[in-house]
């Protein structure tokens, strides 16, 4: 009787091993009887410390993870076999499509003119189902455009936070851990005016909603009303700066840049005395914020608590408590009495001061580590970020779950929303701003480079919606405010 040589047994081996597997894509529900039994066999074959009813489980679980790949490999393999049809039809039409990697998951489009119809042509016959293999089709006629177009230098230390006047003049403020606040043009890049009452790192800083006042909050355990009165410079000309577009493919190097050492504004006026001094929390009030109206505000601190405090007499109305651990941020609706408040707890907290005599308080759990910031926006949503490196679009109505989850590659710190656009800012601890539609898609992130961009972490963003030169400012520990000039194409924000 002839033997068998041992590579001829090996390549019967692979070969009934490739016939078993391309049996198994074709299985159906008719077979799980026999998995069963097989599953029996198995665990009587088998010696295990395990009890017969846990390994039964288990054995069962993968029996179902292995179905869902079977399904997932024969729709892949369909989805396949469509694209090359479809391919072969525009081949013989004179078309040409190059890139193509199915490999990599993803469908690669080139500048050409034919390529981005027959990417858009791809994208519309294939949405719903080739999700899952082709990440995304990219246009190359509607780009995002962020333009960097002026820095705001001269404070000492790493800027917190920073917000732009409701009324005219239009002024921007930074708040600074050089125990400063200033307030700057926005068209010239010049410091109006400085503010010196604290003595402790300015975490935040608001502005009143209709008249010259500004609210700072500090890690001096008090938080400073204050009036100003500042003439705006004549704008200067802008520099010629070449459009910049946002590329989201572009990895720019992570080494620190050198900060030199910045010198203060020359010849800026100051301010030394507060209007008005809040006094009543225990620890560092980390943020602070104008109810609609103007006539309250709310401040945020370290000692878990909140405190709402008329404006007029300075006096504490209602102290928020609630929140296990420290609080990180503060933010009120810009037409109604809500307040939402965010903490080192996982949670943010909405207070309800609509009807004077019920103060509703709502708990919104979804975050895995400390919710950094929650903002409203103009409608019934909430937008909140986190150092779980998610940001969560919440609907009032519904605070069950979120409609919309954002999942980034950095901590997310304090967020803004754009009320014309809906778009939101995110600012991270990896020195990048990237820019979110309200349904998650993300439609740009502002260029960083040794030219232009953060070199520190960034800590804030602000959309500014009056002005056309500057309609987004973020900050950072870099000690400088940056103004950009944000274009966002309609298709991308239909997109």
């Amino acid at each position: 009787m002839p033997v068998e040589s041992g590579s001829s047994a090996a390549a019967r081996q692979a070969k009934q091993k490739r016939k078993s597997h391309s049996l198994s894509i074709r299985r159906t529900n008719s077979t799980e009887q026999e998995r069963s039994g097989l599953q029996r066999d198995m665990i009587e074959g088998q010696d295990s410390k395990l009890p017969l009813s846990l390994r039964s489980n288990l054995l069962d679980l993968f029996s179902q993870i292995e179905r869902e790949f079977e399904n997932l490999y024969i729709e892949n393999l369909e989805l396949r076999r469509d694209i090359e049809t479809l391919n072969d039809r525009l081949a013989a039409e004179g078309h040409t499509f190059e890139g193509a990697d199915l490999a990599k998951g993803a469908l690669k489009t080139k500048a050409s003119h034919s390529t981005s119809q027959l990417s858009q042509k791809l994208k519309t016959t294939y949405k719903a189902s080739t999700s899952k293999i082709v990440s995304s089709f990219k246009t190359t006629t509607s780009r995002a455009v962020c333009q960097l177009v002026r820095d705001y230098v001269g404070h000492r230390d790493g800027l917190w936070d920073l917000s732009v006047t409701r009324t005219q003049p239009l002024v921007l403020g930074t708040a600074s851990a050089d125990h400063t606040a200033m307030l700057w043009s926005i068209e010239t890049g010049k410091c109006l005016l400085k503010y010196m009452g604290h003595q402790g790192s300015v975490n935040s800083i608001k502005f009143h909603p209709t008249e010259q006042m500004a609210l700072t909050a500090s890690g001096d355990q008090t938080a400073h009303i204050w009036r100003y009165m500042v003439q705006l410079p004549t704008p200067q000309p802008v520099s010629d700066i070449s459009q910049t577009y946002c590329e989201d493919d572009v990895d720019f190097s992570d080494k620190d840049e050198a900060d030199g050492e910045v010198e203060g504004p020359i010849d800026c006026p100051s301010v030394r005395v507060p209007t008005t001094t809040l006094r009543s929390h225990q620890g560092v009030v980390i943020a602070a914020d104008w109810l609609v109206g103007g006539k309250q505000v709310v401040t945020a601190s370290w000692d878990r608590a909140a405190n709402l405090y008329d404006v007029e007499t300075s006096e504490l109305v209602h102290s928020l408590t609630g929140h296990d651990q420290d609080l990180t941020h503060c933010c009120t609706h810009p037409t109604q009495r809500l307040v939402v408040t965010s903490s080192r707890d996982t949670t943010f907290r909405l207070w309800d001061f609509r009807d004077p005599s019920i103060h509703s308080v709502n708990v919104f759990q979804g975050h895995t580590d400390t919710v950094t910031s929650a903002v409203f926006t103009v409608g019934d949503n909430v937008v909140s970020g986190s150092d779980d490196r998610t940001v969560k679009v919440w609907d009032l109505k519904n605070m069950r779950s979120p409609i919309a989850t954002i999942r980034t590659d950095s901590a997310v710190n304090r967020i803004n929303v754009s009320v014309n656009q809906k778009i939101i800012a995110l600012p991270h601890d990896n020195r990048q701003v990237r820019l979110f539609d309200m349904s998650g898609v993300r439609l740009a992130r502002l260029p960083r480079s040794n030219r232009q961009g953060h070199r520190r972490m960034v800590c804030c963003a602000a959309w500014c919606e009056d002005n056309n030169t500057c309609n987004l400012f973020t900050c950072g520990f870099d000690r400088q405010a940056i103004g950009w000039n944000i274009n966002i194409p309609a298709l991308l924000q239909e997109k």
